[in-house]
């Protein structure tokens, strides 16, 4: 029924487009947003398609058919050499690009490439660049592959086995494949820009360097910050390169920003389609117990691989473990200080679990300290009450750093964060001023978080929940599994006629900003 709804809507759509052959088309690529079903970043990329088609730009989509041989979603990480779920996934692409101009991509494998990977060392194989025919420089290969790597691996610690070289092999021949079909596509096609699905997975990773390479624009996104919206820009996405005007928010913004503010605080939130807590509990009694026997309290939020292992994200520290090892020493340096490590709730998402855990972490090297503690992600304890006990709190890239500035506890980060730029969270640059400040704020007395934190931090997140993040929750709505969806019944007028399709025009055709005018 949903593929049905999907094939007549793309139908629909074809016939009403009126693009013009004399305007340049915007190409679509999106291979890691799903296999089978609908997810919410495939469902935003058709939606933001469609009204491009319907406003009179021809539109191109650059679709996988069994075009890797192992993909990021569709590999197994426990047995890399399983065949692909293909099938599926090109069903589901068919009635996904129903009625539009498609250039479908397989894979040939590059045998003389093949051989020169083959004998290579992991490290050898993350560092590996590809010079090009037309000695315009070198592809980087391995960098292009580390976080898909990473992210399918569930690791960020990566083994120099013979089952992670397979797969690292294997993502480097499916990106070079990739390169070699998109450059064609790109000498056929001529875009004036390019939309990607984050554009931090290999097979968006590599199309984003041709187009750059080019000088063609890039245009990234990822879900957004209410339900059913996505986050589109110019640029990488995960980044956050969104501009804020030295502007105080209005009472009317304040309040809107407090009302979902206390809905977050009470567990009731979503982020892409997932509800991390189906109930939130207090502080138990254990925790409780032993606080009292400590002068000061901090807890120290940990995140998850996904998160972590964004390029940017590690400046200070070589990964978030690095940070926690070198962190053991400020543990047995004061022991009259309670350090309580919360692990990330996705950390033990079914079907998503970490295979390099904080839970596995602690259990190995913190367990026996008498003054750290551990909130393990299966346990529904909540964060806020951790905040409310903890003189301060350490993060890595976690956006619990800014809930904690607005509830006046100071948040020291020790990743790169989108917000870190803002004046939100604190953050040092460099290892040493970073353990500088932490020992700094241990041996304070009370701690305060300045106004201007505060006021930062506000209008960081009214202007990436309101203005940045697109609304799409009138096109689209929740199905199983958890994370995907289908669409609505609703004349194609309203597309057009849409606050989001508006945004989505002026960045996709006319250079803008992706934002509203709230």
């Amino acid at each position: 029924m949903e593929l049905l709804r999907l094939v007549n809507s793309g139908w629909a759509v074809a016939r009403a487009s009126r693009s013009s052959p004399d305007r340049q088309p915007v190409l679509f690529f999106n291979a890691t947003t799903r296999l089978s079903g609908l997810s919410q970043n495939a469902a935003f990329s058709l939606l933001a398609s469609w009204a491009v088609r319907l406003a009179g730009t021809p539109v191109v989509h650059f679709v996988c058919k069994a075009g890797m041989s192992r993909c990021v979603l569709g590999t197994d990480e426990a047995d890399p050499s399983r065949p692909m779920p293909c099938g599926m996934c090109i069903r589901q692409s068919r009635a996904n690009f129903t009625g539009a101009e498609t250039h479908w991509f397989s894979f040939q494998r590059d045998e003389s490439l093949t051989a020169v990977l083959q004998p290579l060392s992991l490290d050898e194989l993350l560092c590996y660049e590809l010079p090009l025919s037309d000695g315009s420089g070198k592809f980087p290969l391995g960098n292009i592959v580390l976080p898909s790597l990473r992210w399918r691996m569930r690791l960020q610690s990566l083994t120099d086995d013979e089952s992670t070289r397979f797969l690292c092999r294997e993502f480097m021949l499916s990106a070079w494949n990739i390169a070699r079909e998109f450059t064609d596509f790109l000498n056929k096609v001529k875009p004036q820009a390019a939309v990607l699905f984050n554009g931090t997975h290999f097979p968006e990773a590599t199309a984003a360097w041709l187009c750059n390479q080019r000088g063609i624009r890039v245009i990234t996104h990822e879900s957004g910050f209410q339900p059913f919206s996505g986050y589109f820009v110019e640029g990488q996405a995960t980044m956050y390169p969104i501009v804020i005007p030295d502007v105080d928010l209005t009472a009317e913004q304040n309040a809107r920003l407090d009302a979902d503010l206390q809905k977050r605080w009470q567990g009731d939130f979503s982020m892409a389609g997932v509800k991390f807590w189906s109930e939130i509990n207090s502080l138990p009694e254990r925790l409780k117990q032993k606080t009292a026997g400590f002068g000061q309290v901090v807890s120290v939020f940990t995140n998850v691989i996904f998160d972590t292992t964004q390029m940017y994200a590690n400046v200070i520290f070589k990964d978030m473990f690095a940070w926690l090892d070198e962190f053991l020493d400020v543990i047995r340096a004061n022991q009259q200080t309670l350090f309580i490590l919360r692990a990330h709730p996705d950390e033990a998402r079914p079907g998503k679990a970490s295979r390099e855990s904080v839970a596995a972490w602690f259990e190995q090297r913190a367990a026996g300290l008498p003054n750290a503690a551990f909130v393990p992600p299966q346990e529904r304890v909540s964060s806020y009450d951790l905040l409310k006990i903890s003189k301060f709190v350490l993060t890595y890239n976690s956006t619990i750093g800014l809930e904690s500035i607005l509830l006046g506890v100071p948040a020291l980060a020790a990743g790169q964060a989108p917000f870190n730029s803002f004046d939100t969270v604190f953050f040092e640059p460099a290892r040493e001023t970073y353990f500088s400040r932490l020992n700094a704020w241990l041996a304070a007395g009370r701690l305060e978080v300045p106004q201007d934190r505060q006021r930062n931090t506000r209008r960081f997140l009214y202007y990436r929940t309101y203005r940045f993040s697109l609304p799409f929750g009138e096109f689209l709505e929740s199905t199983r599994p958890t994370g995907y969806v289908r669409l609505k019944r609703f004349p194609l007028a309203q597309l057009e006629n849409s606050s989001t399709t508006r945004a989505l025009l002026g960045g996709l055709l006319d250079g803008k900003r992706f934002e509203l005018d709230v």
